[in-house]
């Protein structure tokens, strides 16, 4: 009697099941069948550029085949959620867009901050006083000044500050914008000077702290609200320009003991504190020892992280990002920086330039990233000014001869993201069949899913886009970025 009671149940429970898993999958079935699929492409030798490319829609699938090559999209699985993605305006950047004309001006604001008519750009970098890409280094206090009585931010206010109002007008006020440090005054640390790394002194800490509180303070009182700070960019690098060493301990316990209780101490204790922003490398060692501290770690909002790491020779670290999203769940992924390095305008339209930030991308988000801050969003024809010739490649180029705007292929492979990503979105399962192909797929909040494809074959190559028991098929052309919306 006891099994036959058993037997009733089990049946019970699995025509339960299979009623709410039917139930379920006819208001999948509804939202999905003849649900249309906007393709938008960007690829080499052609003139695509984010543009729309393919209307397609769904139809109920059969199982995939091995010889087929898929990307599978499941919404039931969801991961981190999006902050948003931009760039950094630096003191070069502001200089350089100084020198257009009003209607250039317009459309570069546009290009990058406008959801219409740009790529949709949502975070911003800037700079706390001089960074490499300045025309000389400077700071915001008069030398040996340590109560900061002489604190003042007029620099600014020439070039850098006019153009950041315009990106926070352009974008209705909705710019998430955050502040790094390249060095602390001269006199502040142990080499005396802004550049060839050294560290900060024990006995300025209080006053460093501070300086940050001041900077924020002058910055909100012009009208730029400012939602964050890293402690110091890449605290292992001693460069010839601006810079500062921190050991995890020191970045540790400046945090505990001085960062952190300033911030809150100046009514500062809602904005955010990331620490790092250096490459992937050392980001789990640096990670571990701040983090598993509760005194430092409760004023990290989290954690920010660069692409330079290859300059060892090795390939980009994405497992060691996925590693700090599995360890500390309760902590925030932030890209800080990158950028192609080693300037040459032969190479504007280098394809792989784009790739290397397609690929960054994909990966990054892949590996619990939750926003991606690209480093200039201009510079010149030189790809600077930079004080110590650090020359680099920006998305977009002003060529202060020719009075042209270049846009680069980083340009829209970053668009490819931004523009159809938006805040608040949330990461979705996303799986590729193949190497050849790329992906990751996001539901934003307004139902539709973004999911960037990218193909860095010589190839072009035809693949199924699954999304539970029903697909499409699409093609990617050779060398090329595709973002579907549906």
């Amino acid at each position: 009697m006891k099994n036959n009671n058993l037997h009733l149940y089990f049946l019970l429970f699995s025509l339960v099941a299979f009623g709410q898993l039917q139930k379920r999958n006819e208001f999948f079935n509804l939202s999905t069948v003849g649900k249309k699929i906007m393709v938008y492409t960007s690829a080499d030798s052609t003139k695509l550029r984010i543009t729309p490319t393919k209307n397609l829609y769904f139809s109920t699938a059969m199982q995939p085949l091995e010889t087929e090559i898929s990307i599978f999209v499941n919404p039931e699985k969801s991961f981190q959620t999006f902050m948003g993605i931009g760039g950094a305006i630096t003191d070069a950047s502001a200089e350089v867009f100084s020198k257009m004309s009003a209607n250039q001006q317009k459309e570069f604001i546009n290009a990058y901050y406008s959801q219409e008519k740009g790529i949709g750009y949502s975070l911003l970098r800037t700079t706390i006083h001089s960074s490499d890409f300045s025309t000389n280094s400077y700071t915001y206090v008069k030398d040996n000044d340590k109560d900061l009585n002489t604190f003042d931010i007029s620099h600014d206010k020439q070039f850098r500050i006019p153009i950041i109002k315009q990106a926070i007008k352009a974008t209705a006020g909705k710019l998430t914008i955050y502040a790094s440090p390249w060095s602390p005054p001269a006199f502040m640390k142990s080499n005396g000077s802004m550049l060839k790394g050294g560290f900060l002194l024990p006995e300025y800490y209080a006053s460093w702290a501070f300086y940050f509180t001041k900077f924020v303070k002058a910055y909100e009182k012009e009208g730029i609200p400012i939602w964050g700070i890293t402690i110091q960019n890449e605290p292992m690098a001693t460069q010839s320009w601006e810079s500062c060493i921190y050991t995890a301990e020191a970045e540790r316990d400046f945090l505990k003991n001085f960062l952190g209780p300033t911030m809150e101490n100046e009514g500062l204790g809602d904005k955010k504190i990331v620490v790092w922003d250096h490459n992937r490398d050392l980001i789990s060692q640096r990670a571990n020892v701040i983090f598993s501290d509760p005194e430092a770690s409760k004023y990290a909002w989290g954690i920010g992280f660069h692409w330079y790491e290859t300059w060892t020779g090795g390939e980009p670290m994405f497992d060691n990002v996925q590693n700090v999203f599995e360890s500390y769940p309760t902590k925030n992924i932030l890209f800080t920086e990158g950028c192609v390095e080693k300037f040459d305008s032969k190479k504007y339209q280098l394809w792989k330039n784009g790739e290397r930030y397609g690929n960054s991308m994909i990966n990054d988000f892949n590996s619990g990233t939750i926003g991606w801050t690209d480093w200039n969003v201009l510079l010149d024809q030189n790809g600077g000014p930079n004080h110590v010739s650090n020359f680099c490649f920006a998305p977009i180029h002003f060529d202060t001869s020719t009075k042209q705007l270049i846009y680069t292929p980083s340009y829209y492979y970053i668009g490819h993201f931004s523009k159809f990503i938006h805040s608040g979105a949330i990461r979705i399962g996303s799986s590729v069949s193949r190497s050849c192909l790329q992906s990751t797929s996001f539901l934003n909040k307004d139902g539709k899913i973004a999911t960037i494809v990218m193909n860095q074959t010589n190839k072009k190559i035809t693949y199924n886009l699954y999304l539970e028991n029903h697909k499409t098929t699409i093609e990617i052309p050779a060398h090329a970025i595709q973002t579907l919306v549906y």
